[in-house]
């Protein structure tokens, strides 16, 4: 693990230290009830969650973020937001960096407010472009691109401005 990451539980007090969260995976997300208290308040005290569904979490990571805000859903994200324009133009929104099934990239979120709190990236697996190149063998410009929306999406989560 490099320096620079930092492995946070949400029912550790180092979740409290931290202004961004990514999550990813290929299987089944749970979140226990402790879990989704927690989450929850931090979220609505300034945190910002990035969950990048890495082909195989979509059903359980809908599931457990209509636990932690069912008074808000998940939304796609109009491509006016400042999260596509804020460091990198975005016109068209999250770039599409692994072909699965045919379908569109998508980021959907959940906004308090005017402010977004959760950014969920679909069919785009946008965690996989940060890798080395060598990982996946994407394209110079795939993984440029994912790392720019990276940019953006950490930008704008410790951005005052938001």
């Amino acid at each position: 693990m490099a320096e620079r990451e930092r492995v946070v539980t949400l029912t550790g007090p180092e979740l409290w230290d931290v202004p961004y969260l990514f999550m990813t995976g290929h299987g089944n997300v749970r979140f226990s009830d402790e879990e989704v208290k927690v989450l929850r308040r931090w979220l609505e005290q300034g945190g910002f969650l990035h969950a990048d569904d890495d082909y195989g979490m979509d059903k359980s990571f809908r599931r457990e973020i209509a636990r932690v805000f069912p008074d808000h859903p998940l939304v796609e994200v109009p491509l006016s937001h400042p999260i596509y324009h804020l460091v990198y133009d975005f016109p068209k929104g999250i770039p599409k960096i692994h072909e699965h099934d045919g379908l569109p990239a998508q980021g959907f979120g959940i906004f308090l407010g005017n402010r977004l709190v959760v950014y969920y990236s679909y069919q785009t697996d946008l965690g996989d472009g940060w890798e080395d190149p060598e990982v996946h063998h994407d394209p110079p410009e795939l993984h440029e691109a994912a790392l720019r929306m990276g940019v953006n999406l950490f930008t704008y989560a410790v951005s005052s401005t938001r």
